[in-house]
This record gives C-alpha cells, structure tokens and sequence, in this order.
C-alpha cells in the first residue's frame, strides 16, 4: 500500500493514480488528513477541523 506524505495513512494505487501528481508514489494530502486539504493543483491549510 502507498502511504501519505502528511499523516501516513494507507492510500489505494488508484487514489495515488488519481489525486497525486505526475510522477508521485504517494499523495501530499488524504481525505484521513485533519490539517490540510487539496485546493486545486496546490495543499493548503484546512479552514476548519475536519472529523
């Protein structure tokens, strides 16, 4: 499994294919992540907590 660059949660080869950039075997961000979120092309800090 792939792990995620900022809170190491295990992601699916087709989250990475999908939402990783080119060339990336992992993602900078997850849906599991509470600080951050992606925004387009770019992370950022989440506006909010997420649960």
């Amino acid at each position: 499994m792939r792990t995620c660059k900022n809170c190491g949660s295990e992601v699916t080869p087709a989250y990475v294919r999908v939402f990783a950039p080119e060339g990336l075997e992992q993602p900078r961000v997850c849906p599991h992540c509470p600080d951050k979120v992606r925004d387009g092309a770019t992370v950022r800090q989440s506006r909010s907590p997420r649960v």
